[in-house]
């Protein structure tokens, strides 16, 4: 299973960015998919997860009600539309085949995502 996160950038608090995360080797339809991040300095943690079989999400209580997760089965890729965004949502953002970062063997490079004040 192979997963590429893309769409990061540098953008001003306030505004918006959405990153992809495509699939390749296998169709997302009926996986989960995971959003993460890691910041400069902490530990990975979970964003929020997609079921892509009913389209069921859920978020972390830090990114509730301003990210949203999507996934679009036609184009084998899932989303992660971030609005909002603050200086602390800088970080490193992956993608998985799984809501669980335990279960993750081997992450792919991530998109990184830098919020200026």
């Amino acid at each position: 299973l192979q997963l590429v996160e893309s769409g990061g950038g540098l953008v001003q608090a306030g505004g918006s960015l959405r990153l992809s995360c495509e699939a390749s080797g296998f169709t997302v339809a009926g996986y989960t998919i995971g959003w993460f991040r890691q910041a400069p300095g902490k530990e990975r943690e979970g964003v929020g997860c997609i079921s892509t079989s009913d389209g069921i999400t859920s978020y972390a209580d830090s990114v509730r009600g301003r990210f949203a997760i999507s996934s679009d089965n036609t184009k084998n890729t899932a989303y992660l539309q971030m609005n909002s965004l603050k200086p602390e949502d800088t970080a490193v953002y992956y993608c998985a085949a799984t809501c669980h970062s335990d279960y993750v063997e081997r992450w792919g490079q991530g998109t990184r995502v830098t919020v200026s004040s």
